[in-house]
């Protein structure tokens, strides 16, 4: 049974799990300034209401072009969300790169860093190391939030995404840190066209060969807009059929922003999946 270690959950994955964005932030691209300060906290209440199986919390954007945001600003966004959201009984996942900001957040009680640079800020690595039981979802960038929508990936993106989420999967583990610990997210939109983020969906299933769980993060992204010609805010029917495209491929965890619309479609694929695969 596919599980997923975190600080104070074992997440059974046999059954996908929906993650809901949290962005207590002004900028990011879908909800910039809907959700921040104590409106983030009554978000993170109504996800879970809508049935979110993991809160991630995330105080800088990663949109691309985004500016980096000071430690000391992210750090007054995001702790106070944190240390009221470890009180609404699921996984909390905090979205970050700062080693400082994961070692607030881990002393706090949250239970996953998700960090779009992979652990590969100096010191992220170590912080991950020294909390024993911490999930960790390890995502695929390339270049930087800042450049990546200008310097795209070249050629095809599935083996360098494969390539790096195992060199740094190998180097954690090398580490001691358990396989049940980490994740992967081959990351939709940073730093590849349109057509990479297709074909990384249409191919999906070769990144399951090494048996490290998937989390899929399509919700409302630039290339939805593309293939739809839908703004960011009437992107909710896109998001929500990539999720389960994701799903039918092997992805065990999506990132939405629309949870209650992705639980009521996976509670379809999930009955047609029972009836197909009765042990299920």
């Amino acid at each position: 049974m596919p599980q997923w270690q975190t600080t104070r959950f074992l997440l059974n994955l046999q059954h996908p799990l929906i993650m809901g964005i949290v962005n207590n932030t002004p900028d990011s691209f879908s909800d910039g300034g809907k959700h921040e300060g104590l409106n983030a906290l009554r978000h993170a209440e109504l996800l879970v209401k809508e049935g979110a199986d993991i809160l991630d919390i995330g105080g800088e954007s990663t949109r691309p072009g985004s500016p980096a945001v000071p430690l000391d600003e992210e750090l007054r966004r995001v702790l106070p969300v944190v240390k009221e959201a470890v009180k609404l009984g699921v996984a909390i996942s905090v979205d970050t790169y700062k080693p400082q900001v994961m070692q607030a957040v881990l002393d706090l009680g949250a239970d996953i860093i998700n960090d779009v640079w992979g652990l590969r800020q100096p010191g992220a690595q170590d912080v991950v190391v020294q909390h024993p039981n911490c999930g960790v979802c390890l995502m695929h960038m390339h270049q930087t939030p800042q450049d990546m929508h200008i310097h795209l990936m070249q050629d095809d993106a599935l083996p360098q995404v494969s390539d790096f989420l195992r060199r740094e999967s190998q180097a954690l583990m090398a580490r001691g840190v358990s396989r049940e610990r980490i994740v992967w997210d081959y990351g939709i939109g940073f730093g590849k066209s349109v057509a990479q983020n297709f074909a990384l969906l249409a191919r999906q299933t070769e990144l399951l060969t090494l048996d490290f769980p998937l989390l899929a993060g399509w919700s409302r992204k630039g290339s939805l807009g593309q293939v739809s010609g839908l703004p960011v805010e009437q992107r909710m029917v896109p998001s929500v059929a990539a999720a389960l495209l994701a799903v039918e491929r092997g992805a065990r965890i999506v990132r939405v922003h629309d949870v209650a619309h992705t639980k009521a479609a996976l509670s379809v694929w999930q009955a047609m999946s029972e009836q197909s695969h009765p042990q299920l």
